[in-house]
């Protein structure tokens, strides 16, 4: 691992999600401000925020547990776009991006947490 969190290509790739879908929301129905717009910034902006987190523990078991929710939140975030995008809220073209970047986010924790498993079965248990 690198010396932080911000070394890891998952995070620098969730923090540039998060910074696009809050240009594209804020292309969004001001009705939506206090609707799809919050919980799309919430849930991008918890998934750096839980690899961060996660990075920061003391143990592979518990970074686990928080790349798990990473991985929630990008589910969340592919599902929100969905939504958006059936409702007409932004010209298809321009969720293309944010799409791709969070189906993108999603592959790489999924890798991440299947290396990290690994990893840790490979240990030998301790005495």
């Amino acid at each position: 691992m690198g010396e932080s969190f911000h070394d890891l290509a998952v995070w620098q790739r969730a923090m540039e999600l998060t910074v696009e879908l809050y240009k594209l929301t804020a292309t969004f129905p001001e009705t939506e401000r206090y609707g799809l717009v919050n919980q799309l910034r919430r849930a991008s902006v918890s998934i750096p925020s839980n690899i961060a987190e996660g990075y920061g523990r003391a143990t592979t078991g518990e970074y686990l547990q928080f790349l798990g929710h990473a991985r929630g939140s990008a589910c969340e975030v592919e599902t929100q776009l969905l939504i958006a995008k059936t409702l007409g809220f932004s010209r298809p073209e321009s969720l293309v991006k944010a799409e791709e970047l969070s189906s993108e986010v999603g592959r790489m924790l999924r890798v991440m947490m299947q290396t990290l498993k690994a990893r840790q079965s490979a240990r030998p248990p301790s005495p």
